[in-house]
C-alpha cells in the first residue's frame, strides 16, 4: 500500500483537519458558519480584535482546545499552566473548574480593557464548544489518515478493500464484502489455485477471497496450501491436491471447509454434493478421496525409503466418485455462509428481484434505522412491508407460561428481530421455519401505559405468493410507434393463456 501513498502529494488539510474537529456535538452547530465564511457568504468577524491571531486560519471560529488556551493566555493574562487546566476542564467536562476560571478570565481579560459583554459572550462560545472540544494534534493525525485512505478508496478501490478485507472477524469482512458490493467491485468465492492467506487483488482487479476468511481452515492447513502450490504449481484435480499436501494440517475438516465455501469448484469433474454423497453400502465421498491420499503419500514414503529408491511406485488408480443430484442453490448458500460468513455465490432472495422492488418492500437497514429513532418522529406509526429469509426462530415461554416466538429475518441489507405473541404465535406458527422467505406487513404502536413504541405484526406470508395476493392491476405502458401487430398479438396470445 505504501507504493500507493508514494503518489499523494496533499497540499493543506486546514478545512479537513478543522471539520474533523467541529463534527462532534457542540461545536457541530458551528459548521454552517464556517461553511459560510470560508465561501465567503458570510463576514469574517472577531468579537475582539485581539483574537484574530489566532483565529484566522478558522475563519473567526473556535474550533480547537488550543486556540482556548491561547486566546486565554492571550486575553486574560492566563498563565500557561492555567491554561493547561482550562483545557483539561473543558476535555472532562469538570462544571465546577470551569466555574471558577470564568471569573479568573473574567476579572483578567477586564483588566485588559476589553468589554465585559463580549467576554460573557465568548465564555458561552466556549462553554458549548467545550462538551466535545478536540485538540488540533488529534484532528491533524485523524484527517491525514482519512485523506489517505479516501485517496486509496477513490484511486485504487480493489487494493483498498483487499486491505481491509484482512480483519480476521467473519462480521467485518460480511460489512466490507456488503462495501464492495455498493462499489461494483467483484469479489470472487476462495479457489484453491488462486486464493492467498488473505484477501487479494487479481489482474482484473477483482478481489479473490483469502483462505483466512473461511471457518475451520487452520494457518498451517493455508500455508501447507501455499507453499506446495507456489513450488510445484496449480493442483489439476482433487485427487492431485491430496496427493501433495501434508493431510495432517491439510486434514477433514479442513477440506469439508474448502468444499462448502467452494474453493475446488475449479475441479469441474466434481460438484460439491458428490463429495458428501454417500450410497448404500459405500463410503462417503471425501473418505476415499483423504483415503486415497493416505495410501499414495505412504507408499511413496515406502518406496522412497528402500533400498532400491529408484524403483518406480505401482500406480495407485483414483477412487471413482458416484454421481448424485447437485445440491439445491438454498442448501449451497446455507454452507458457504456458515464458513464464510456470508452467502458466495448468490442469495436466496435472488429470485424474488422483482417482487422486492414492485411491492413497496422497505429494506431492513431502513427499517433498524426507524426503528432507532422511532420514539422521537413526528410520525412513530408508519407501516411496514419488510421481507427476508428466515435465518433464526426462537420458541419462548413467557413468566406466566404463555408461548411467544421471536423470528430473525435477513435480506440484502441486514437482519432484524420480530417478537409474537399469543394469537400471532398460534396464527403464524408455521411460518416460523428457518429457510422459508416471508413477508411482514405491519407497523409501530405504542405501549400500554408507556412511552415506548413496539412492532405490531398485521399480515405473515410467503413472500412467493404477493404476486397473486397483493397485485391489484398490471398497467403496460407503451409508446405508440411500439405497438405492432405482432405486439398485440404476443398480449391476447398472453391474456388468454395466462388469465
Amino acid at each position: 500500500m505504501q507504493k500507493y501513498l508514494r503518489e499523494l502529494k496533499p497540499d493543506k488539510f486546514d478545512d479537513l483537519i478543522a471539520m474533523n474537529a467541529l463534527y462532534r456535538p457542540g461545536p457541530m452547530s458551528y459548521i454552517p458558519e464556517y461553511i459560510d465564511r470560508k465561501h465567503g457568504k458570510k463576514q469574517v468577524e472577531y468579537d475582539l480584535a485581539d483574537m484574530e491571531e489566532h483565529l484566522k486560519e478558522t475563519y473567526g471560529i473556535t474550533v480547537y482546545q488550543e486556540q482556548v488556551m491561547l486566546l486565554s493566555q492571550k486575553l486574560a493574562g492566563f498563565s500557561k499552566g492555567d491554561a493547561d487546566i482550562l483545557r483539561k476542564a473543558m476535555g472532562k467536562k469538570q462544571k465546577a473548574v470551569l466555574d471558577k476560571m470564568k471569573t479568573q478570565f473574567v476579572e483578567g481579560a477586564t483588566a485588559k480593557n476589553h468589554p465585559a459583554e463580549k467576554l460573557e459572550k465568548i465564555w458561552t462560545d466556549w462553554e458549548a464548544f467545550a462538551q466535545y472540544a478536540f485538540n488540533k494534534s488529534h484532528s491533524t493525525c485523524y484527517a491525514f489518515v482519512a485523506y489517505q485512505t479516501a485517496y486509496l478508496k477513490a484511486h485504487y478501490p480493489s487494493e483498498y478493500m483487499a486491505v481491509l478485507n484482512h480483519s480476521g472477524s467473519i462480521e467485518k469482512i460480511t460489512f466490507f464484502m456488503e462495501e464492495c458490493k455498493r462499489m461494483g467491485i467483484k469479489v470472487l468465492g476462495p479457489d484453491i489455485n488462486e486464493s492467498q492467506n488473505g484477501f487479494a487483488v487479481n489482474k482484473k482487479g477483482e478481489i479473490r477471497f483469502g483462505f483466512s476468511g473461511l471457518k475451520g481452515v487452520g494457518e498451517k492447513a493455508i500455508e501447507d496450501v501455499i507453499i506446495e502450490r507456489d513450488k510445484h504449481g496449480y493442483f489439476k484435480n482433487i485427487f492431485d491436491l491430496v496427493k501433495r499436501v501434508n493431510q495432517r494440517t491439510v486434514n477433514k475438516k479442513s477440506l469439508e471447509s474448502l468444499v462448502y465455501a467452494g474453493a475446488f469448484d475449479c475441479f469441474t469433474d466434481l460438484h460439491r454434493a458428490q463429495y458428501f454423497y454417500q450410497a448404500p453400502g459405500d463410503v462417503v465421498g471425501l473418505e476415499k478421496i483423504i483415503k486415497f491420499g493416505s495410501v499414495y503419500q505412504m507408499n511413496s514414503a515406502s518406496t522412497t525409503n528402500t533400498l532400491f529408491g529408484d524403483m518406480a511406485m505401482p500406480e495407485i488408480v483414483p477412487p471413482k466418485l458416484l454421481p448424485c443430484e447437485p445440491w439445491q442453490l438454498i442448501e449451497q448458500l446455507d454452507n458457504e455462509k456458515e464458513v464464510t460468513g456470508m452467502y458466495m455465490s448468490g442469495h436466496p432472495l435472488d429470485n424474488y428481484t422483482f417482487e422486492m422492488k414492485h411491492y413497496n418492500i422497505t429494506s431492513l437497514a431502513e427499517f433498524n434505522e426507524y426503528v432507532a429513532a422511532v420514539s422521537t418522529l413526528a410520525n412513530p406509526f408508519m407501516q411496514f412491508r419488510l421481507a427476508g429469509l428466515v435465518i433464526n426462530v426462537q420458541h419462548r415461554l413467557t413468566k406466566t407460561g404463555k408461548n411467544f416466538g421471536i423470528l430473525t429475518i435477513e435480506d440484502y441489507s441486514g437482519k432484524a428481530d420480530f417478537y409474537l405473541w399469543s394469537e400471532d404465535y398460534v396464527k403464524y406458527t408455521n411460518y416460523l421455519e428457518k429457510g422459508l422467505i416471508v413477508l411482514l406487513e405491519g407497523g409501530f404502536k405504542q405501549r400500554y401505559n408507556s412511552d415506548q413504541f413496539e412492532f405490531k405484526l398485521n399480515k405473515l406470508h410467503l413472500l412467493e405468493t404477493i404476486k397473486s395476493t397483493l397485485t391489484k392491476q398490471v398497467v403496460i405502458d407503451v409508446q405508440p410507434q411500439f405497438i405492432t401487430h405482432d405486439f398485440v398479438n404476443f398480449i391476447d396470445k398472453n391474456i388468454k393463456e395466462n388469465p
